[in-house]
């Protein structure tokens, strides 16, 4: 792919060298440390070439779907109409996942970086309105933020309630619509017809940072860390091993056991790692090696997703942890549809029975045919995030799902 350079980056401050990016402007940082770090943002004629930037630099978004930042920024720009009005774009913020906390620490200690890519991502599409979505705890932190630079006053900020599922981008809208932070069963995406009717772009925070270090240095700084197929760098909750969650921004595409290594975690003390959050995928320890990338991550049924990585010790019985995420996920379903209402208690209820070491051999097959029955079924995706995780387990932990049912642990025995 042959790069241009970005012709609106200003020269006066020396681009980030390496993989520290996201918090070079240090602990809680004010718009003046912001702007000794990584000086002003650009401004005038950014819309296109931005875009254009954005597609070139193959920035993927850091919050799910892993979806092109660029594509979605050309799908919507140039959708402003008398009848459908100019677009709107949302930093989301809501981090619904138990296991991530990169999201509260990139706006705690950076939120000016994505101030700063929520202001030029809506200068690019020529959005008239702009909202964070953010926990309540967060929310003072930003308020005194924008108060700290006049191009941010007509930010709004919105409160996300603490709930999986308040996340998911449909949710999002309608929590700032209408008080209600519940997916939607939508037919036309929401770049057609969003907030209020407009287009609207949905972007995690996180995937907005990354703009506005792009919209200062360019496509090609971007890609000068990471890979062809998974440039740019991005942040991992690394948790299980420890009592506490910590946060590392890593190069992408880089191999799971390095990451871990790069924290102090022995592989030797990994059983599994489940990658991706709770509607990501366990993979074994003899897998470690592939690649935290979407590409690498396929071949597991999985994606980088909210960036999350949750060790499994070897003590700890992967089935027992499956059962209280999916037992979680029933409780934190929107309960709008039949899979959420029966299917995911009752893939819970079973995959308890099966954790429990019991001698029914029929819990292996009644487990798999209500998790497929769901698949495809749902009004969102929740019900098929979910049902992969169990099938995913199922295969993963194959040796276990056969002790158990033989009425034993194999966990149990090391204790």
């Amino acid at each position: 792919m042959k790069l241009r350079d970005n012709p609106l980056v200003d020269r006066s401050v020396d681009p980030p060298v390496g993989v520290a990016r996201l918090f070079l402007a240090g602990r809680e940082a004010t718009h003046d440390a912001h702007l000794a770090a990584y000086g002003p943002l650009p401004t005038g004629g950014a819309g296109q070439e931005l875009i254009a930037q954005l597609e070139l630099s193959g920035l993927t978004g850091r919050g799910g779907a892993g979806f092109p930042a660029g594509r979605k920024a050309r799908a919507i720009g140039g959708t402003s109409s008398l009848w459908a009005g100019s677009p709107i774009v949302i930093a989301n913020g809501a981090e619904g996942e138990p296991r991530s906390v990169k999201d509260h620490t990139l706006l705690h200690n950076s939120p000016h970086l994505v101030i700063d890519g929520l202001l030029a991502t809506a200068a690019a599409v020529g959005a008239s309105r702009t909202h964070i979505y953010v926990p309540r705890d967060l929310i003072a932190g930003l308020r005194k933020a924008i108060s700290e630079r006049r191009d941010a006053r007509r930010i709004v900020l919105s409160e996300a309630p603490d709930s999986f599922i308040s996340g998911e981008a449909s949710a999002v809208v309608n929590s700032i619509e209408n008080g209600v932070a519940l997916p939607t069963d939508r037919t036309a995406r929401l770049t057609t017809t969003g907030l209020k009717g407009r287009p609207t772009l949905v972007h995690n925070v996180e995937t907005l940072a990354h703009v506005g270090l792009i919209a200062r240095f360019g496509a090609n700084w971007f890609r000068s860390v990471g890979s062809e197929r998974d440039p740019g760098t991005r942040l991992i909750t690394l948790s299980g091993h420890s009592d506490r969650e910590r946060v590392v921004e890593v190069p992408g595409d880089i191999p799971i056991v390095d990451i871990l290594r790069s924290a102090g975690v022995s592989t030797d003390a990994v059983s599994a790692a489940l990658v991706g959050g709770y509607h990501g995928a366990w993979i074994a320890a003899t897998h470690l090696e592939s690649r935290m990338s979407t590409a690498g991550l396929a071949p597991h049924g999985a994606q980088p997703g909210a960036g999350i990585i949750y060790v499994l010790g070897p003590r700890q019985c992967g089935l027992r942890a499956t059962a209280e995420i999916v037992g979680y996920l029933s409780r934190e379903s929107a309960g709008q549809c039949g899979p959420c209402r029966f299917g995911l208690p009752e893939m819970a209820s079973l995959l308890y029975r099966l954790a429990a070491t019991g001698f029914d051999k029929s819990l292996r097959r009644d487990l798999e045919a209500t998790t497929r029955s769901v698949v495809g079924r749902g009004s969102c995706h929740h019900p098929d995030g979910t049902a992969r995780l169990v099938l995913n387990a199922l295969d993963t932990f194959s040796a276990d799902v056969h002790a158990h049912l033989s009425g034993r642990c194999l966990h149990e025995a090391r204790r």
